[in-house]
């Protein structure tokens, strides 16, 4: 009755072993390893045992009491290191999933946090995009201006130095001395300042009506240098050439 009962354990014992997965565990555990196989061995040994008539070891039933309760007795402690072994592994690995799991969750929330502030910034670094690129624009304007006043200025001085208005026309200059009005020439600059500005204005309509106001050596000196052209239908209007294009 008592070889039952340590039976009946041990069979509980592989019950558990079998719940708790004993084919998970790693095959570095060489020690764990060696107790299955032995565990197995006996499991085998048991079922022959059955299928055989074994040979008498003793015909004293105290004695074959004995005998078998150590055996089951060794059986049952390998079984028992066994399960502890398996349960202790598996306290492990629910150590360590537990900390993925917590790991994954704060990486997860991380990247919600990431993106929620990514959408709440996006239309402020648009628009700082937006207002700076206008800045630049603008700043690269204003150099514009600056230089084109510094290269008109420049040419101002170069046109009134080589290039000056007749000395008698300083006020004014009358006509064949008669009673019109008198017409004030005028500068070269002026004169190239009218034609850029117009061509810059209306590209499509660039020419300029000459009047009396345009000394005529002047109009011969942008004609004759290729700066300017006159228009191929009416030689009263004159236009710059386009140098740009």
């Amino acid at each position: 009755m008592e070889c039952n009962n340590i039976w009946e354990e041990l069979e509980e014992c592989q019950s558990k072993l079998m719940l708790l997965g004993i084919e998970t565990l790693l095959q570095s555990d060489t020690k764990l390893a060696l107790l299955m196989l032995q565990w197995k061995a006996l499991t085998v040994d048991y079922q022959e045992c059955h299928e055989r008539s074994p040979e008498t070891i003793s015909t004293n039933p105290d004695v074959l009491l004995e005998l078998g309760k150590e055996e089951l007795q060794k059986v049952k402690n390998d079984l028992e290191k066994v399960l502890s072994a398996v349960c202790s592994k598996n306290k492990q690995l629910e150590e360590d999933l537990e900390r993925e799991q917590q790991w994954y969750e704060e990486q997860e929330q991380m990247l919600n946090t990431l993106n929620r502030i990514e959408e709440e910034t996006k239309p402020q670094v648009e628009q700082l995009y937006k207002t700076r690129g206008l800045e630049e624009l603008h700043n690269k304007l204003l150099q514009l201006k600056t230089y084109r006043k510094e290269l008109l200025s420049a040419l101002g001085e170069f046109l009134d130095e080589h290039f000056p208005l007749p000395q008698d026309s300083g006020s004014a200059i009358k006509r064949n001395f008669s009673s019109e009005p008198a017409v004030e020439l005028l500068a070269l600059q002026d004169i190239l300042e009218i034609l850029i500005n117009k061509l810059m204005a209306t590209p499509h309509e660039p020419y300029v009506t000459i009047n009396e106001s345009f000394w005529p050596p002047y109009i011969e000196l942008l004609l004759r240098f290729g700066m300017a052209l006159r228009h191929p239908e009416d030689p009263n209007r004159m236009r710059l050439e386009a140098f740009h294009k």
